[in-house]
């Protein structure tokens, strides 16, 4: 199976932003690599974060963490007074979902770009989870109509 090795970020500060993630997420200092800041998250995969003076696209970048490291992460962004959600459409501020019986939270990165840390994949508590995800619906068990009959 192919392995996700790096992600360019744009961003209008690379040093600073590549330092935000690190510091927020409990990540070693980012490093240096030629035009980049290099933010190692995993094994295998980094940010690599590159200055845009431009306008850029904000995209979503989801975390899978363990509890404590969550408890860690939270409190972080508690303490630096930073807007969160319990959804990614910024509709439930203040609060965090308990989505596959997990926990998760969306914040945003300096530069508008959505961060979201999660303790539990999406659809790993299934339909028989206390807090199923939202996007996982309970199969309906009815007659199929169309092409397939």
């Amino acid at each position: 199976m192919p392995v996700l090795n790096h992600h360019i970020v744009a961003v209008h500060n690379k040093e600073k932003t590549a330092t935000f993630f690190s510091e927020l997420l409990g990540l070693p200092q980012p490093v240096r690599m030629g035009e980049f800041a290099v933010l190692q998250v995993s094994k295998d995969t980094t940010l690599d974060f590159m200055n845009n003076d431009g306008d850029f696209d904000k995209l979503h970048y989801a975390f899978l963490v363990t509890e404590s490291e969550f408890d860690e992460i939270f409190a972080r962004i508690q303490e630096l007074k930073m807007p969160y959600w319990a959804d990614p459409f910024h509709n439930q501020p203040d609060e965090i979902n308990t989505w596959d019986d997990g926990r998760g939270v969306y914040f945003d990165d300096p530069n508008g770009h959505r961060l979201e840390i999660l303790t539990r994949p999406y659809g790993s508590g299934g339909t028989e989870a206390a807090h199923p995800h939202p996007l996982i619906a309970p199969v309906i068990d009815t007659p199929q109509q169309g092409i397939w009959s």
